[in-house]
């Protein structure tokens, strides 16, 4: 194992691979959960949108598709997985909302997916971090996977990666807010928002296509409302890298668009450039998508999210 070296204000912290812990500890009874809230999410459906990608990559913008996966599930805090029995385990299950971001697009000759999975508790006042997020990379040239999980010590990530000199790296992170879990937490209650100065860690797939080290950095957040939507913004001024994520101000707070400005190279050794990825809606659905894996449900694509 190597060990990566986390930048943490104005020092800097050794981290070290610590355990996950084997048993979750027992919780207070936990808060409830909205009437309308739970209207929408636990209806036994996912909520599917489509997106028109503009992904920077190489130093060049590439048109592409992301598509975006809401849906309630019952997760394990001991385990990290999805349970299939939650009324078996106890206070060991937990309600969270899994998001999954799918980003598809080429890059002259060979294809890019990207893939982000985040699983935040619904309740956040009991259960005021994200269980796990899990990220890949992969290409033509190889594949880079993340694997973060919430332990007693802190965020726990392990790297297992095809590139030279990023193979099998773990760390522990500060019990700090996740970008990646930012998504979750406007479509569960925009209200809880971090604003103002923050110590957050940034976007771990973009980290990733960008080869840098992942380090905790300090972010401006602002949420600001116009007319119908609201515009959810972090702005690191040291990496550079800015996210704004545009989102239906109402309940269940659809996302609409999205921009992430940060620094790409067109090739090893080249300077870098600032450049903006974006993304624009197109059509979204309620499904029950794993029921809809048949060659019949091929047309769904078209007729529910617009997409061939």
């Amino acid at each position: 194992m190597k060990q990566i070296f986390l930048l943490f204000g104005l020092g800097l912290l050794g981290l070290s691979g610590c355990q996950p812990s084997q048993s979750a500890p027992a919780l207070p009874t936990p808060e409830p959960i909205p009437q309308a809230f739970a209207d929408y999410w636990f209806q036994g459906t996912a909520e599917l949108t489509s997106f028109r990608l503009e992904q920077v990559r190489y130093g060049e913008p590439r048109e592409g598709l992301a598509t975006t996966i809401y849906v309630k599930e019952d997760f394990s805090r001991s385990r990290y997985v999805k349970l299939d029995y939650p009324e078996q385990a106890g206070d060991d299950a937990v309600p969270v909302l899994k998001f999954n971001l799918n980003k598809r697009f080429t890059t002259g000759i060979y294809d890019y997916t990207l893939m982000q999975s985040s699983f935040t508790p619904i309740q956040r006042q009991t259960y005021p971090n994200s269980l796990r997020v899990t990220t890949s990379n992969i290409e033509w040239c190889g594949a880079f996977l993340t694997n973060t999980r919430l332990t007693e010590e802190g965020y726990r990530v392990d790297y297992q990666s095809y590139f030279d000199g990023e193979e099998d790296l773990s760390l522990t992170l500060p019990k700090v807010w996740l970008e990646d879990e930012i998504w979750n937490v406007i479509r569960i209650n925009p209200e809880l928002l971090p604003l103002g100065t923050v110590r957050m860690v940034p976007s771990i797939l973009t980290e990733e296509l960008t080869h840098h080290p992942l380090a905790l950095a300090e972010a401006t957040a602002t949420l600001e409302q116009h007319d119908n939507l609201s515009v959810y913004t972090l702005d690191y001024p040291t990496l550079p890298r800015l996210l704004a994520i545009t989102f239906e101000s109402a309940f269940p707070h659809r996302l609409v668009r999205w921009e992430e400005t940060f620094e790409t190279v067109a090739g090893w050794g080249m300077e870098p450039q600032v450049m903006t990825t974006r993304a624009e809606r197109i059509r979204y659905t309620m499904l029950d998508y794993w029921e809809r894996k048949y060659l019949k449900d091929e047309v769904l694509r078209m007729t529910e999210l617009g997409i061939e």
